[in-house]
This record gives structure tokens, C-alpha cells and sequence, in this order.
């Protein structure tokens, strides 16, 4: 993988800084596997704005991922990389040994023309998905379970990983990308390896308009407001601010929002970093 600077042609390029897309094999998305995706704009079923700044951008359709990978012990053919406009990832289109077809979280290194499989008879090679109870032990795993038969909700994003650190009865100690270190039984499905695209953090907008493509409104700073609008509006000039907060006066940094009380903290055995 790879970025690519652009000659500065337009003041909108002098900065950017785009994918280089060397994994993707193909622009045409599997229309089987395809869904349409309505935009609400923020505005809830009562037409009133619930979320600021959302609005615009351009269509999509999402493209329907299997997180779960229920179909155990069928091999699959890596048919293409694609690009998907719903996530930093890449993903890849897989061709079951008995036709059907589904979309997967691409791996960093998975290849067009590779085998996959996932369930407890897989080994741990690229994009293989098994229970942790069959993962060694210090091996880079992504798209983690956090209940049986969930389907993959941790370490999604692009480039993103965890580590399964050790083993002990029911329960594995997975590293999350947070640093968060927690346990999680072992019966949870993790695919072998990391994200891809793992690029995506050099990428460079070049000018505002990327943002209002991918459906971003402009966001006013907390600062320049009024009072009555936020806890750090108000005051002549430059004055104005005080502790950083949130719209309803929550402290914003350093400040720990999780309940003491919350059942799934006895699970947490290393709280990530601030």
C-alpha cells in the first residue's frame, strides 16, 4: 500500500495527499451484495435536526459485510479488493466452494486468488477466522467478537489490530487497539491479521469541499458562541472559553465518563490510555 502527493496544479491539491489503491483489483461492486442506504441529514422522523453538522455528501450504497463468518469449514476464493465508501477498510469479495458469495473485512496482505476459510478447523493464515480458543497465542488478530455470535464488532478500521496475550479457562486476553487490555471468552470468532489500508492515517483532504462530499456540514468552534448556546460561549473578543466541556457541561479532557457501576468492568483488566 501506498500514498501519492499531488503536484500543487489547484490550491486544492497543493497539500493533498490521496491512496495509492495498489490493493484494489476492481471499481465494480457485486450487485447482489448490494443495499440502498437512506440519508437522514440528522433530522429524526419528526423532520427536526437531533445531530448538527450532518448533511449533503454523495450517494451510496452499502455494501452488505459478513462480520459474523458463519459459514464454517468452506473454503473460499478471494475473487477482489474493493474499495467501500462506508469505512476506511478495504474489503474483499469471496467466492464459496458452493457459489454463494459475501463480502469480508480485507487483511493486510490478502491476496486475489488466495483460499479462506473460517470455524475451528481453520489455521491461523491471513484472513482465516477461528474461535480464540484456537489462535496461538501472541498472534495479530482484527474483526473481534465480543459476544458468541455477535459478529465482529473490535478492530474494524482501517489498519487496526489487536493481540490475544494469553489464555486462562473460558476466558483470552485480548490487547484492543486502545491499549485497553480485556478479557473475552474464548468462544468469540477473531480473523488472523491486521486491517487494510493501513495508509489511511497519512491521507490529506486538500480543502473543505472532501468533507462536505463525505457529508460533513462545517462545525462552529464551542468558543465563538453564544452563552446561551454552549458552556464555553460568551466574553468580549478573545476572552471567551474556560475548562473545555461538552454542549451540556461535561468535562472534555481527562475527564473519565464510564459508570463505576457498569456490569463488563470486572472484564477489564487494564483501562487504555488517556
Amino acid at each position: 500500500m501506498s500514498v501519492r502527493k499531488l503536484k500543487p496544479i489547484t490550491p486544492g491539491q497543493r497539500f493533498r495527499v490521496v491512496n495509492g489503491f495498489d490493493a484494489i483489483t476492481t471499481d465494480k461492486p457485486e450487485k447482489s451484495l448490494l443495499a440502498p442506504i437512506k440519508r437522514s441529514g440528522g433530522r429524526n422522523s419528526q423532520g427536526r435536526m437531533t445531530t448538527r453538522y450532518k448533511g449533503g455528501g454523495h450517494k451510496r450504497r452499502y455494501r452488505i459485510i459478513d462480520f459474523k463468518r458463519t459459514k464454517t469449514g468452506i473454503p473460499a476464493e478471494v475473487a477482489s479488493i474493493q474499495y467501500d465508501p462506508n469505512r476506511t477498510a478495504f474489503i474483499a469479495l469471496l467466492n464459496y466452494q458452493d457459489g454463494e458469495k459475501a463480502y469480508i473485512i480485507a487483511q493486510n496482505g490478502l491476496q486475489v486468488g488466495q483460499t479462506v476459510v473460517s470455524g475451528e478447523g481453520a489455521t491461523p493464515e491471513i484472513g482465516n477466522a477461528m474461535p480464540l480458543a484456537n489462535i496461538p497465542l501472541g498472534t495479530i488478530i482484527s474483526c473481534v467478537e465480543l459476544r458468541p455470535g455477535q459478529g465482529a464488532v473490535m478492530a474494524r478500521s482501517a489498519g487496526a489490530f489487536a493481540q490475544l496475550m494469553a489464555r486462562d479457562g473460558k476466558f483470552a486476553t485480548i490487547k484492543l487497539p486502545s491499549g485497553e487490555t480485556r478479557l473475552i471468552l474464548v468462544t468469540c470468532m477473531a480473523t488472523i491479521g491486521a486491517v487494510s489500508n493501513s495508509d489511511h492515517q497519512l491521507l490529506v483532504s486538500g480543502k473543505a469541499g472532501r468533507s462536505r462530499w463525505l457529508g460533513r456540514r462545517p462545525r462552529t468552534r464551542p468558543v465563538v458562541m453564544n452563552p446561551v448556546d454552549h458552556p464555553m460561549g460568551g466574553g468580549e473578543g478573545k476572552s471567551s472559553g474556560g475548562h473545555p466541556r461538552s454542549r451540556n457541561g461535561i468535562p472534555a479532557k481527562g475527564y473519565r465518563t464510564r459508570s463505576k457501576t457498569k456490569a463488563s468492568n470486572k472484564y477489564i483488566v487494564e483501562r487504555r490510555k488517556k
